[in-house]
């Protein structure tokens, strides 16, 4: 049987990038309803698995310690609600799968088990979180501190955050409810449970209010590339978001991740890779790298700098910017600077020249027609890369319009993707099972946290 792809759109509930606004077909109405219900409907005709947004709970102010170039250049803001966008989307959708990222480090576990469950239930099925530990100091500061924990301790704090959040869902069993309008019992009080939670970071009582949700749990989403947060997404996620400087590292991480998914007790086909695929996409290769070049021209030096500084948390100001990168110790975004390191000692370029780049820069460019960008999908898959691709557009919603008319059918006519959605929920159509209430805790028993 032809190994299928997955498809999941990367989208802002913003502007997209630090340049996709300039675009000359990208749609300025960001702050409007319509803006989402035109791309929700784009992604579920093109029988997408799922949308996803992500998020920060800041204004960026990494770039010389002022959020001006954040608003100036339009990288990283503005950041609208990524739960409320989704449900805007939901509502004119039946299918596509709704992912949002939301904190560890500023979310508490009863708000998230409640939030993500209820939306679970009202779209039957269809929600998905992307769980981030924050990596910003402007998030901290947003909430009374004046800089992020270290690493390995907003990782311990997700840890927890994890673990309560899910029993928090495992509190009710699946058939707890029965409304018999006959004998008047409402439901059964002892298929539901107090949690009772104490860790170092977080604490819970329980029982959630809200009943298990349709689906176990939500989709679990996750991007570490630290050794840290690959053992925290192989022991959580269900889907891996990984962002590959090249075809043989992209191999590499995910049969790293497998054998680190193997260890802690999980089935390894039950996790699906996705990894970053920014598709230029025209009738033919030369138009393609045509309009990516004429992309590229709109991006203005400071602009990609403040983006840079945003993504790595320090502020590049402080350094010459017409000298080489230094070495930065502390990062945000392990996965992002790993990348531009390896760029900069590929072209020795300077700091500023490295900007430019980046506010050009798109994960895992596919540039070309329909068939080259099936063909480099397709070895991908058959190198074992990836189960799937996140695919990031320039701008909205014009290019995900432009890979659903032309890039979809050639898939398709391949057999390596779906004509009609398998199931109902997103995780029957990402080929996922539904997690049995506490089996987390159960696997922690048998292999150890």
């Amino acid at each position: 049987m032809t190994t299928q792809i997955h498809l999941a759109a990367f989208m802002n509930a913003g502007p997209m990038g630090t340049t996709g606004w300039r675009h000359r077909d990208a749609d300025p109405g960001f702050l409007g309803a319509a803006y989402y219900r035109r791309v929700a409907r784009v992604l579920e005709a093109a029988r997408f698995d799922l949308a996803f947004i992500p998020d920060a709970l800041s204004m960026p102010r990494s770039l010389g310690g002022s959020f001006r170039p954040a608003i100036e250049w339009g990288s990283g803001t503005p950041r609208l609600d990524p739960m409320t966008v989704l449900g805007v989307m939901a509502g004119v959708t039946e299918h596509l799968g709704l992912a949002a990222t939301l904190s560890t480090g500023y979310h508490e576990p009863y708000n998230l088990a409640r939030t993500l469950g209820t939306f679970d239930h009202l779209t039957e099925g269809r929600s998905g979180w992307n769980i981030v530990t924050s990596f910003q100091d402007a998030e901290a500061q947003n909430f009374g501190e004046a800089r992020l924990p270290p690493r390995d301790e907003r990782y311990a704090r997700a840890e927890e955050v994890l673990e309560a959040t899910t029993r928090l869902w495992d509190s009710w069993d699946d058939d707890a409810l029965f409304q018999d309008k006959e004998s008047g019992r409402f439901g059964d009080p002892d298929k539901v449970r107090s949690v009772d939670y104490r860790g170092k970071y977080v604490s819970t009582q329980g029982p959630l209010s809200v009943p298990r949700p349709p689906q176990g749990y939500p989709v679990l989403i996750q991007a570490g590339a630290s050794p840290r947060g690959r053992d925290f997404a192989a022991r959580w996620a269900d889907v891996i978001f990984s962002s590959n400087e090249s075809l043989s590292s992209a191999v590499a991480f995910r049969q790293d991740i497998r054998r680190r998914a193997a260890g802690f007790g999980r089935d390894p086909d039950q996790i699906r890779i996705l990894c970053a695929a920014t598709v230029v996409v025209a009738e033919t290769d030369a138009e393609a790298m045509a309009k990516h070049e004429a992309f590229a021209e709109l991006v203005h030096p400071l602009a990609g700098l403040s983006r840079l500084a945003y993504h790595v948390n320090v502020d590049l100001t402080k350094y010459d910017l017409d000298g080489p990168l230094p070495s930065l110790q502390e990062v945000g975004v392990q996965g992002h600077y790993e990348e531009v390191v390896e760029f900069a000692r590929r072209t020795n370029k300077t700091v500023r020249e490295i900007g430019r780049w980046y506010g050009a820069r798109t994960e895992g460019n596919m540039i070309g027609s329909a068939g080259t960008i099936a063909d480099e999908m397709e070895r991908w898959m058959a190198e074992g890369a990836a189960d799937g691709f996140m695919v990031q557009a320039t701008h909205l919603p014009a290019a995900f319009e432009e890979f659903a008319a032309l890039v979809v059918p050639e898939l398709q006519r391949r057999g390596l993707y779906r004509t009609e959605y398998e199931g109902r929920t997103t995780r029957e159509n990402l080929g996922l099972a539904r997690p049995l209430r506490d089996e987390w805790m159960n696997r922690v028993q048998r292999h150890g946290a």
